[in-house]
């Protein structure tokens, strides 16, 4: 066997070695399948839906669910009357928030006070299932504006 030909198998094997490090050290709300509409300057970013710890039901632990959405530009983005949905139809609602350059806010499914950074559904029970689901943020015009799938059956 040649030096280059063995070269290019280590190359070829390390590699390959590192896809799969890297592919398994993702979070579980990374994996899924994630479609960004085309320019959209407001994107889903990471997603936790199966809630650290103890899933009791507890408030902690609705909110250790959530979803990020964030503004990839430098200007602000105004949310007012976008929505947030799942596969089931649950649909959360943005009221009054512009979301600044270059930043993310998380909605969290839980009861809490709203801030820059973090919002709350003010649910009593889970949205986002651990087997199968969807979430879509759609615009005030009511545009798909991304989606990211991940589970079962979700192969978009």
């Amino acid at each position: 066997m040649s030096t280059s030909t063995t070269a290019r198998r280590t190359a070829a094997l390390v590699l390959a070695a590192g896809a799969m490090v890297g592919a398994a050290a993702l979070p579980a709300s990374a994996v899924g399948t994630h479609r960004a509409a085309p320019r959209s300057r407001v994107v889903l970013g990471e997603i936790q839906y199966d809630s650290p710890g103890r899933d009791n039901g507890s408030n902690r632990s609705l909110n250790g669910e959530w979803v990020e959405v964030t503004n990839t530009t430098r200007r602000a983005a105004n949310l007012d009357g976008w929505t947030l949905s799942d596969s089931d139809g649950n649909r959360y609602r943005f009221d009054n928030l512009r979301l600044a350059g270059r930043s993310s806010v998380r909605v969290h499914t839980g009861v809490g006070n709203d801030t820059r950074t973090d919002v709350y559904q003010d649910r009593r029970s889970r949205i986002w299932s651990n087997r199968a689901d969807t979430a879509t943020p759609r615009n005030d015009r009511g545009r798909t504006v991304d989606s990211e799938s991940w589970g079962r059956g979700n192969h978009r």
